[in-house]
C-alpha cells in the first residue's frame, strides 16, 4: 500500500535540536500543526526502546512518521499533557483531557496510558465542525438518504447507527440531530447523553456522563426522561442495562438515536438478542439499523487495470488501482467514501424472525429479501465505478464478506431453512 515518503516527515522534524530547552514545546506544536495540515483524525505517540514513535492516522490508515530520541520522549508527552490540562506528575494512570485554543477551530482530545517504556499518548482531532452538518452532506446513496430522512421524522422508536470504531457513527448521529432541530424550527425538545461530548450541536441539550458521581448512561437516561424530551441521543449501547434503558425510552413515545459496535445490520440485531433483551422489546422498539463503513477514495492519479488478480476476488471486470502523486502525498487516495446498509424493521418475515430469535445468517438473508442493499453490494459498485480499489474494500470489509455476493452460499442456504421455519411457526 502506498504511503508518504520517509523523507517527508524527516524534513519536517529533523530541524529541531534535542538539546534546545524548548525542544518539546516546538515539537508538539509542529506535530499538531502537521496533523491539522494532513487532516489526520488521530496522532499516536508510542514509546519504545528506540524512542517515541510518531504516527498519523490518515483516512483511516495509520502512517508511520518519525521517531523522537528516547531522552526527550517523556518531555514531549509532558508538554502534551500541559496543553490538555492533565496532571503531569501522574505517569502511572490513564488520563484524558482536551486542547482548546481560541484561535484554533480544531478541538483535540488527548488520552494518555502507561506502558512498559513510558506513557503513550493519542490525540483525536475532531476536524472541521462545518463539514457533514446534515444527512445530505454524508454522501449516502439517494434511496438510502431518503429513507433515513423519513425515519428521523418519526416521533417514537429507536434508530441504531452501528459499525466498527472509526466508521463515522457519531458524525452521522450529529447530522441527524441537526436535521431534526432544523426541520422542527427548534420546536422539539432534543437532549443527549454522551461519553464524551465530541461536538457541540445547536438546539440540543447535551450532557456528558460522570461515573465518579454515579451518572452513567443507563441512570442518566432515566433522569433525562423527566425533562420532557422528544428526541434523545444516547452516545453508545455498551451493555444490557444501557440497552434496556434505551429501548424503554423508545417504547414510551421518544425518538431515540444511539450508536453500537457491530459489523453489519444483522449482526446488530443478533447482538441485541444475545445481550438478553426480550425479542418483543427489540421488535416493538426498533425502527431501523443503519450500519456503515468508511473507505478511502482513489486519487485522480489512479490507473485502470484489467488484470483479474487485481480484482482480489471481487465480481468486477476492470478496476482502478492507486499510484501516488504529490496531490495525495503518495498514498494514492484522497478523502473517504461512506458505504452503508439500512435495515428497516417492518411487519415482515424479518420481524417474525426476531421474535423467534433467528441467528445472524437468517436475519441477514431476510433483511436482503425485504429490500436492503448491503454494504458489500455498495462497496462492489464503488469499485465498478472506479471510486475506490479492491484492496481498500478488502482492507475495510475483509474477505469473509465475499459470500454475501452469492445466492448459493452455505450461509444463505441456512438462512432459507431458518426463514421457512419461522413462516411455518406463524
Amino acid at each position: 500500500m502506498p504511503s508518504l515518503p520517509t523523507t517527508y516527515f524527516a524534513e519536517k522534524f529533523s530541524a529541531f535540536d534535542p538539546a534546545d530547552p524548548n525542544y518539546a514545546s516546538r515539537v508538539v506544536d509542529a506535530v499538531l500543526a502537521e496533523a491539522q495540515a494532513l487532516e489526520a483524525s488521530d496522532v499516536h505517540l508510542q514509546p519504545g526502546k528506540e524512542g517515541l514513535e510518531l504516527k498519523f492516522r490518515l483516512d483511516g490508515v495509520l502512517i508511520p512518521a518519525t521517531v523522537f530520541p528516547p531522552a526527550v520522549a517523556a518531555n514531549v508527552i509532558t508538554r502534551l499533557k500541559v496543553l490538555a490540562e492533565l496532571l503531569t506528575y501522574y505517569t502511572d494512570r490513564p488520563q484524558e483531557g482536551r486542547i482548546r485554543t481560541p484561535d484554533n477551530p480544531v478541538e483535540m482530545r488527548v488520552s494518555t496510558f502507561p506502558t512498559l517504556h513510558g506513557e503513550r499518548a493519542v490525540v483525536r482531532l475532531f476536524g472541521d465542525p462545518t463539514r457533514y452538518q446534515y444527512p445530505p452532506d454524508l454522501g449516502l446513496p439517494p434511496e438510502l438518504l431518503g429513507r433515513l430522512e423519513e425515519l428521523i421524522g418519526e416521533t417514537s422508536g429507536a434508530i441504531i447507527i452501528s459499525g466498527p470504531a472509526g466508521s463515522g457513527k457519531t458524525t452521522t448521529a450529529y447530522a441527524c440531530l441537526r436535521e431534526i432541530a432544523n426541520k422542527s424550527g427548534r420546536a422539539r425538545s432534543l437532549v443527549s447523553l454522551e461519553d464524551p461530548i465530541e461536538v457541540a450541536v445547536d438546539g440540543v441539550a447535551q450532557s456528558q456522563v460522570h461515573p465518579q458521581v454515579g451518572l452513567d448512561l443507563a441512570s442518566g437516561l432515566k433522569f433525562l426522561l423527566r425533562h420532557d424530551p422528544e428526541v434523545i441521543f444516547m452516545g453508545e449501547i455498551r451493555d444490557r442495562s444501557t440497552a434496556e434503558a434505551a429501548f424503554q425510552a423508545a417504547l414510551t413515545g421518544h425518538l431515540l438515536l444511539t450508536t453500537f459496535h457491530a459489523g453489519s445490520a444483522a449482526e446488530t440485531l443478533g447482538r441485541l438478542l444475545d445481550m438478553g433483551l426480550e425479542p418483543y422489546v427489540v421488535r416493538s422498539g426498533l425502527l431501523a439499523v443503519l450500519n456503515q463503513r468508511l473507505v478511502r477514495r482513489l486519487c485522480s492519479c489512479a490507473q485502470p487495470s484489467a488484470d483479474p488478480a487485481a480484482a482480489l476476488g471481487l465480481p468486477v471486470e476492470t478496476v482502478r488501482l492507486p499510484v501516488g502523486c504529490p496531490e495525495c502525498r503518495g498514498t494514492g487516495y484522497r478523502d473517504r467514501l461512506l458505504i452503508a446498509e439500512l435495515c428497516v424493521i417492518v411487519n415482515s418475515s424479518l420481524a417474525r424472525a426476531l421474535l423467534n430469535r433467528a441467528d445472524t445468517a437468517a436475519l441477514e438473508h431476510l433483511a436482503s429479501q425485504s429490500g436492503m442493499t448491503s454494504c458489500w453490494q455498495y462497496a462492489v459498485q464503488a469499485v465498478r465505478d472506479g471510486v475506490t480499489s479492491p484492496a481498500e474494500i478488502r482492507r475495510v470489509l475483509g474477505f469473509s464478506e465475499k459470500r454475501r455476493a452469492h445466492d448459493d452460499s452455505p450461509a444463505r442456504d441456512a438462512a432459507d431453512t431458518d426463514a421457512s421455519t419461522v413462516d411455518r411457526a406463524e
